[in-house]
């Protein structure tokens, strides 16, 4: 979905798809991985709020493995998505 979300193409169909398959696997995310799925679905304005919530919780219990460029783009994702996940930025 990167490369969908950069390229400006919201396939809608393939995100949705994504966001099925992905839920089940997010504790299997790395930190970019996680960075990258929430930031391709925000810059291609794909709503998928359970999505982002469960990669907010797994990256709470995960936060020490995030580099700056991974916060960064997880901040932007989610004030993008307008999507609070007050526990994980407070």
């Amino acid at each position: 979905v990167w490369a969908f979300a950069t390229a400006g193409v919201a396939a809608r169909t393939l995100f949705e798809a994504t966001a099925a398959e992905a839920l089940p696997r997010i504790n299997e995310f790395n930190s970019q991985a996680m960075a990258n799925t929430v930031w391709a679905f925000a810059t291609a304005g794909v709503a998928a709020r359970t999505l982002f919530e469960t990669i907010a919780a797994e990256a709470l219990w995960r936060i020490n493995e995030f580099n700056s460029q991974d916060i960064a783009n997880t901040v932007w994702a989610f004030a993008k998505a307008d999507i609070a996940a007050r526990t994980l930025f407070e």
